[in-house]
């Protein structure tokens, strides 16, 4: 036993439920660590803005003991052991590529002298660990799910008794947020679980309610399990699998962990489809052709002249997020109206989302496009105007996020074209006819059968 660990907080910026942090305190001494990566730091203003918050608020939770440095991981963390005479630094356990890859580096540069320990992971049950009868990844999510829930997970963990922290370390301070035009809730573990309580008065409804952008029905939960300000074990802890709305719950939960699972088996599937039978299909390029960028714009900032499919770009361009079930409206609009391969689409969420998580976005893009995991999804094209119908049918989702409509009331919403005032207010014209390229969809997806 050493007298001092480092824990190296990454996706996992509480205090409450994290193994790691109690396998630390088994050897002694904590010195809790961020590291400020560039690389990390410059992908998205809104994500950087959310992981500074959560960050400011888990120093607050360990009585300003984390020790902020800045630079690559595997320059830092050696010199850093070495200060403070650490043999071990404590981590949960990376799945995403980028993150296995600078966990590689780092252990190459700690060699012999210091071991890099990983004790849990952001998921209930580690990616990877769940195999089918052959010994192989599941491929569907719905087998994987009944694994997922036959497999378990143990107990929450608690704050480690005793808990020592390491003093007299330099720090830099936490830097200040970007400035975002994006509306963001606050984040951190406080945060979350204030969150959580409000969503357990509401769960009993979630099975029939999940579905209605217009309402406050989901649990919002997204943004908190990306930073790991709550870990989905606590979550599930207080769950009752009888009832049909926490076992849906439940059932989002394992969509997560089953999207983490096929991006550690196929990490080359972030950026690249994981099915190769669909890897032949015709696409549009708006980086080439000038036509198809001004529809990718009109896509991008909510003016298809569709309004379930607008008010959803609107709500991501506002908020840094949008309804579940609007991400796979648009989604099917721009890889199935436009013809736009889904990558890039999935690169503009990840610029927005406050929740963008490479796993679950890329492959939920996927789900939709037809190029992921799903057994037979080349047919799946989602009408716009039914879909809005469905779930939202009195238009109170529409009419929040594009004022243009909000003189057309009820239904009437969804149709602005087939009102005789419909459009007076500046909304567009339909920039396609779905019928047509419905069809034109399902041909290009048939030409790949052959």
């Amino acid at each position: 036993m050493s007298r001092t660990s480092i824990l190296w907080l990454r996706r996992d910026l509480r205090l409450h439920d994290l193994p790691a942090l109690a396998a630390a305190a088994d050897d002694g001494a904590v010195l809790p660590v961020f590291v400020l990566d560039e690389r990390l730091l410059a992908e998205s203003s809104v994500r950087t803005t959310c992981l500074l918050r959560a960050l400011r608020s888990v120093q607050e939770s360990y009585d300003g003991r984390i020790v902020i440095r800045k630079g690559k991981a595997e320059d830092v963390l050696p010199g850093l052991a070495k200060e403070v005479g650490a043999a071990r630094i404590h981590i949960s356990a990376e799945s995403q590529p980028w993150g296995r890859i600078r966990d590689q580096r780092v252990r190459n540069a700690l060699g012999d002298d210091v071991e890099l320990v990983a004790t849990g992971s952001p998921y209930a049950v580690n990616p990877g660990t769940i195999l089918n009868q052959s010994g192989t990844p599941f491929q569907v999510f719905t087998p994987f799910s009944k694994a997922w829930n036959a497999h378990g997970w143990p107990a929450p963990a608690g704050v480690p008794k005793g808990l020592g922290f390491v003093s007299g370390v330099e720090s830099l301070e936490i830097p200040a947020a970007p400035e975002v035009d994006v509306e963001l809730p606050e984040v951190g573990e406080d945060a979350a679980m204030r969150r959580w309580a409000d969503f357990l008065d509401v769960i009993d409804a979630y099975d029939k309610d999940r579905d209605k952008p217009g309402i406050d029905g989901t649990s919002m939960l997204s943004m908190h399990l990306k930073y790991g300000t709550v870990h989905p074990r606590t979550l599930l802890a207080d769950l009752d699998q009888r009832h049909p709305g926490h076992k849906r719950f439940a059932t989002e939960l394992a969509w997560r962990e089953f999207y983490a699972d096929v991006l550690w088996h196929n990490p080359e599937s972030e950026w690249h489809d994981l099915k190769p039978g669909l890897q032949n299909i015709r696409y549009e390029d708006p980086d080439t052709d000038e036509d198809v960028a001004a529809q990718f714009a009109a896509w991008r900032d909510g003016r298809t002249g569709f309004p379930f499919v607008d008010a959803g770009m609107r709500q991501l361009a506002s908020i840094g997020w949008m309804h579940n079930r609007v991400r796979m409206v648009v989604a099917s609009f721009l890889t199935k109206d436009l013809h736009i391969w889904w990558p890039h689409g999935a690169r503009h969420f990840m610029e927005l989302l406050r929740d963008g998580d490479p796993a679950s976005n890329s492959h939920g893009w996927q789900w939709t496009a037809g190029t992921g995991t799903d057994a037979s999804p080349y047919f799946r094209v989602f009408n716009p105007v039914t879909q809005g119908l469905r779930f939202d049918p009195d238009g109170a989702y529409i009419r929040q996020w594009i004022p243009e409509l909000r003189h057309l009331d009820g239904k009437r919403v969804h149709e602005p074209w087939d009102q005789p005032d419909g459009l007076d207010h500046g909304y567009p014209e339909r920039i396609v006819d779905h019928a047509t390229e419905r069809d034109v969809a399902l041909e290009r997806y048939g030409q790949t059968k052959d």
